[in-house]
């Protein structure tokens, strides 16, 4: 959405909504929590009378004017922190990101990323690299999601990594945890991606939205409570490997935002306790395969489980 004003009138159907629910649901763009932000700041006007009130109610014929002001870039500062760096040239560096460690700032998250590390570990010659408040990304993994992640340095690599991930080129193997047992045991998830119409929190299989696509294969069973599987994707989508393994019935374990915790009815109570309260999705970007965009030479690096992933591992493994 851009910072005009946008302008809307009230439906007879609508008569007697809250505000902010109403303009949700006539902005699907913006936010329910956004839109009350942007009511509490005297950014929205009912008949070019500003309303402070998200709990207002609308009448039919009211005319809704909304002003969203124009976004600010912030401009990330270096913040010095361990990296696990597993290789690093002049024009790139690849990361082994630990839980808990979000890749760049965002609403909630605006200082301790790996972007303000980076900052901090390569200088001020990553500034502006592919754009001023996501320096040298080319890629994310998710805050709980571990593994491998590869940033650009300069912006030649910037432009050959960012084409490598387009064209699906980039090899990437994910290890991951899940409930119950794949049948088959191996094969392809095709489904189109995109922000859940019901929580713009969540990302959904959703008529329109983006071509997603997962290939895995079973590595291990533990009885029938879950499965190691090994993931590859073809292509990059936010959240893909949770919400195309829930679609087939079977959730990361940890996952609360898509799976939620399964039945441990006849497993030993300190394994059902662990296995219901993994903290995170057991989910680990644990192969990173890509052509290096200055020299030409084909780069492959691999990542151990950390440790929280091979305790449960292990635990599994005994029942």
């Amino acid at each position: 959405m851009n910072t005009d004003d946008t302008s809307l009138t009230v439906p007879p159907e609508a008569t007697g909504q809250r505000l902010d629910k109403w303009l949700a649901g006539a902005l699907p763009a913006l936010s329910r929590s956004r839109l009350k932000a942007l009511i509490e700041d005297g950014a929205v006007a009912l008949n070019d009378k500003a309303q402070t009130d998200p709990a207002a109610k609308v009448k039919a014929g009211q005319v809704v004017a909304v002003h969203v002001p124009p976004a600010e870039e912030a401009t990330p500062l270096p913040q010095a922190m361990d990296l696990d760096v597993i290789y690093e040239d002049d024009d790139l560096i690849v990361i082994n990101k630990p839980v808990g460690l979000v890749v760049h700032p965002a609403a909630g998250n605006p200082d301790n990323t790996l972007v303000n590390a980076l900052l901090a570990h390569c200088g001020e010659s990553l500034r502006g690299i592919g754009g001023v408040k996501r320096p040298g990304i080319v890629h994310r993994i998710d805050k709980d999601t571990s593994g491998l992640l590869v940033v650009a340095k300069t912006e030649p690599a910037h432009t050959g990594l960012s084409a490598q991930f387009a064209d699906h080129s980039i090899e990437r193997t994910y290890d991951a945890l899940v409930w119950g047992l794949p049948n088959p045991k191996f094969g392809f998830i095709r489904g189109a991606i995109g922000r859940s119409r019901h929580n713009r929190k969540k990302m959904a299989l959703v008529p329109g939205g983006k071509f997603a696509e997962t290939h895995f294969e079973t590595i291990d069973t533990f009885g029938k409570t879950a499965a190691h599987i090994q993931c590859r994707l073809k292509t990059g989508r936010t959240h893909q490997i949770r919400v195309h393994m829930t679609s087939i019935g079977h959730p990361l374990i940890g996952d609360r935002t898509y799976g939620g915790p399964r039945s441990v009815l006849g497993l030993a109570p300190e394994t059902g306790k662990l296995l219901k309260g993994f903290p995170r999705q057991a989910l680990h970007a644990s192969t990173l395969g890509f052509t290096h965009p200055v020299t030409g030479n084909r780069l492959r690096f691999e990542s151990e489980l950390p440790e929280d992933f091979a305790y449960l591992y292990e635990v599994l493994s005994g029942i």
